[in-house]
């Protein structure tokens, strides 16, 4: 269920944010099951390293169909997978071949090229699928994937509960790799409202799962996410029915522009072309998955002449 970038989410840009900024998201479909794309956004590329967010599913409750992505490409970012119902099969061409869970997390790191393909292997399926832009010091690296079937838990004094997905929050820290200042957890609120301790120097975005959520004086609906910039340290989030999720992602600004077409993260076009080309030339940059399902075929970029 990663990717791909679309036209629309080519064309976001970061834009300064004078305040909580609220967004809704764009519904597409993503190898046969729903999505609702709420990063990028119009005015936002990233939120620190985060570039990508996806909401999948649930599909057709009468008639679910599976969620089939077959093998493709990616170059320059990390692949976050987060489940909350059923399961997914991934394979990559580094022969990994991992079952995922809700609680779990798939972190999958491209560097210079990967390639995988995700198979629903349960349903009913419902999950996140989120990407980290690498920064230049990782994104020429090698490729690798780890999985945690356990993650740091938090206790919101009461309020609710949290885990860690990546990065460091109230005094706990997640074993996945993080190449960013960068935090990722999602948190299961109480109808009450919480003051959430967050990092001044990170941007921020709240992405509500299972209801509409307050940040401060500003309501979220599902399918929406807030956009907060950096110079809060803490978030006042309040939740309207019992054990709302919700996904708090964090981290420090980048401080360069990202340039993103199809499953690729680079800094120009001239790079991406490259990666298009090989991946179309079946080169050993990505190397071969074992999966039964088709391998996808990446669209021509608009800026290349037929």
């Amino acid at each position: 269920m990663s990717g791909p970038v679309q036209e629309p989410d080519r064309r976001c840009e970061d834009e300064a944010l004078p305040g909580v900024e609220i967004r809704e998201g764009r519904r597409a479909e993503v190898g046969g099951l729903p999505i609702t794309r709420v990063l990028p956004t119009k005015g936002r590329r990233t939120v620190g390293p985060w570039c990508f967010v996806d909401l999948a599913g649930p599909a057709d409750a009468e008639e679910p169909d599976p969620m089939e992505v077959g093998p493709h490409p990616h170059i320059g970012l990390s692949t976050v997978t987060w489940l909350l119902e059923g399961e997914a099969l991934h394979t990559d061409s580094l022969d990994t071949e991992q079952v995922i869970r809700p609680g779990q997390l798939n972190l999958m790191t491209a560097g210079h090229g990967i390639a995988h393909a995700e198979l629903a292997a349960r349903p009913p399926f419902r999950g996140v699928q989120l990407w980290l832009a690498q920064p230049e010091e990782t994104r020429h690296g090698e490729p690798a994937f780890e999985h945690h079937a356990e993650l740091p838990g938090l206790e919101l004094d009461g309020a609710g509960e949290g885990v860690l997905l990546t990065g460091s929050a109230m005094g706990a820290s997640s074993p996945a790799r993080a190449d960013w200042p960068q935090v990722g957890l999602q948190l299961t609120l109480h109808r009450s409202a919480f003051p959430m301790p967050v990092d001044p120097g990170f941007e921020h975005a709240v992405v509500p799962l299972d209801g509409r959520v307050r940040v401060g004086a500003d309501v979220v609906e599902p399918g929406w996410l807030a956009l907060v910039p950096a110079g809060f340290d803490q978030l006042r989030l309040e939740v309207e029915h019992d054990d709302a999720r919700l996904l708090l992602l964090g981290g420090r600004p980048l401080g360069e522009r990202i340039q993103m077409w199809w499953n690729f993260v680079a800094r120009d076009r001239d790079e991406i072309e490259v990666a298009w080309r090989e991946w179309q030339q079946r080169t050993d940059r990505f190397g071969d998955v074992s999966s039964k399902l088709e391998r996808i075929e990446a669209p021509q970029p608009p800026w290349i002449r037929a």
